[in-house]
């Protein structure tokens, strides 16, 4: 069995590139890094995503679920600030919770993007430790 050292991206479904491309890095802030016909390349702190073109069906949570989703670490200072421009910006925060207990502990605002995916911003206070 391999042993892994981390996730080096992930992918996230997209319909039009374009328009997704835009959104995460000019309503998000994400930076990109690269792009193809096809793919987006971008990063968020030390780690990488894509947004990738999709001839498929994007799945999609059911009406006002979120359990498919994508998470994002925030300090404390930039998820106030997220969740006070997010909004201002046209982007609906469709969730917010504050977890005290469970494997993910803090607090998190949930938003999709213009495809239907749906984004986690969380102030993590406590994740499992490492074993």
């Amino acid at each position: 069995m391999p042993k892994t050292e981390g996730v080096l991206h992930f992918t996230i479904p997209v319909k039009n590139l374009d328009r997704a491309e835009s959104f995460y890095t000019d309503l998000l802030g994400f930076e990109k890094v690269g792009r193809t016909d096809r793919i987006v390349f971008l990063r968020a702190g030390g780690d990488f995503f894509n947004l990738t073109y999709s001839a498929n069906p994007i799945t999609l949570n059911a009406e006002g679920e979120h359990q498919i989703h994508s998470a994002f670490r925030v300090t404390p200072e930039i998820y106030e600030q997220t969740i006070k421009t997010l909004p201002q910006k046209g982007v609906e925060i469709f969730k917010e919770e504050n977890r005290e207990s469970g494997v993910f502990v803090g607090r998190s605002a949930y938003v999709r993007d213009p495809d239907g995916n749906v984004i986690e911003f969380i102030d993590l206070k406590r994740a499992p430790a490492r074993t």
